[in-house]
């Protein structure tokens, strides 16, 4: 038989004064998440550029599926359906580039060859103005002075060079790594959604695949018709260059077409630029006529013929789109630009799908706004809402009547 050692009448010992059992398993399960978090956050930092590059990857490869779909539909194999679509890529971009470098080496040998007469007209206006009396042979005589300057320049050129050269040697690599990526991604693209949907119940599975959808489409038709924006764009100013004489109308054309429609509002101005500065040099007013056809196509653009092409590929407010383009830029840098517009437009009609829309109800503000500031007249023709001018939604007054009786 169990006897208590306690006395009567004595208090039983306090057990809330000591650890509570839950609080050694709470401290541990805290360390381990701050451990976790941290781990995480150290292979993020460390894999940021991969990261990158995957994104990148996944982004072309969203861009090039309806294409590689439309080959495989007509017997094409995923594998070179998605090797042509990504060559004929590659020969569009590699046509650009040296189109753009043509006409820059062009530019330079130009400026180059102007050099002796600039500098002449450079010495006689100073001679001139402050009574000098330089000469070319003067001027090269105190220039090979300063011999040890030009072996410091020359050194820090040699070292620029260098640093351009490992560089060009990293965006290679990149770029490889971003084609080799986005070849996997595309071709075995039904692979990859099965795997992804094999770790998933089948309701996350339909939620996973209509986001892939959407997104596929969005990224998609944003390529398509911008590459369609593009070419109307650089077909236009060709035309208007060509007229002006200025020199390399293909290679600005194609420059302003594509900057203009990969950089939303800004990038006509933006690749307009060089255009402009270029008819400068044949004269003030080929240049003038540049700037005017810029202005006047980006309004053209903007209110008559993207509407139109993009009204179901990307559907976003200019100011959306300007506004998701900076935060990407904030984002991700550079390739945050290039992949702000299709992400938007993913998540803006991923959302419009799922977020439920109410019928506004009348009201003089939104029929103002919509109306042009005038407000709509009713059965009553008095302008107001309800017959009777306190701006109540239909039906209210009666409401508020039967509530008070």
């Amino acid at each position: 038989m169990h006897t208590s050692t306690t006395p009567p009448g004595s208090a039983r010992p306090d057990r809330g004064s000591g650890m509570p059992r839950w609080l050694p398993r709470a401290m541990l399960l805290a360390l381990w998440m701050v451990t976790a978090f941290g781990l995480a956050l150290w292979l993020f930092i460390r894999l940021q550029s991969l990261i990158m590059l995957l994104l990148i990857s996944l982004f072309l490869a969203l861009a090039l599926e309806p294409a590689v779909n439309w080959l495989h539909r007509r017997r094409w194999p995923r594998g070179p359906a998605t090797g042509a679509v990504m060559f004929l890529v590659a020969a569009l971009t590699v046509v650009f580039l040296s189109l753009l470098g043509s006409m820059l080496f062009s530019q330079v040998v130009a400026f180059v060859s102007e050099v002796p007469t600039m500098v002449r007209a450079a010495l006689d206006w100073v001679n001139t103005t402050f009574d000098t009396s330089y000469s070319p042979t003067t001027l090269l005589n105190e220039l090979s002075s300063a011999s040890g300057l030009v072996e410091q320049y020359a050194s820090g050129i040699a070292n620029n060079v260098w640093g351009a050269g490992t560089t060009v040697l990293a965006l290679l690599f990149n770029a490889l790594t971003i084609a080799l990526f986005t070849f996997y991604l595309c071709a075995d693209g039904p692979r990859f959604r099965r795997v992804i949907c094999s770790v998933l119940p089948p309701r996350t599975q339909r939620e996973v695949l209509r986001a892939w959808e959407i997104a596929v489409s969005k990224t998609g038709g944003y390529l398509y018709s911008r590459a369609l924006l593009a070419l109307v764009c650089a077909g236009a100013h060709y035309v208007v260059l060509v007229v002006l004489d200025v020199p390399f109308a293909f290679a600005l054309a194609l420059w302003i077409g594509v900057l203009s429609q990969f950089i939303p509002t800004v990038g006509t101005y933006v690749g307009g630029a060089v255009p402009v500065l270029v008819a400068l040099l044949e004269g003030p007013w080929p240049a003038v006529w540049v700037l005017v056809f810029v202005i006047v196509y980006q309004q053209f653009e903007n209110y008559l013929l993207q509407p139109r092409i993009t009204a179901r590929t990307l559907d976003m407010h200019p100011a959306v789109a300007f506004g998701s383009v900076l935060a990407g830029v904030a984002i991700l840098g550079a390739p945050g630009a290039l992949l702000a517009l299709p992400m938007g437009a993913s998540l803006q009609a991923f959302l419009g799908t799922y977020i439920r829309r109410y019928e506004v109800a009348e009201h003089p503000l939104l029929s103002e706004a919509e109306e042009g500031g005038k407000p709509v007249p009713d059965e009553d023709g008095n302008g107001d809402d309800d017959g009777g001018g306190d701006g109540l939604p239909p039906g209210a007054r009666g409401r508020d009547e039967r509530r008070e009786a």
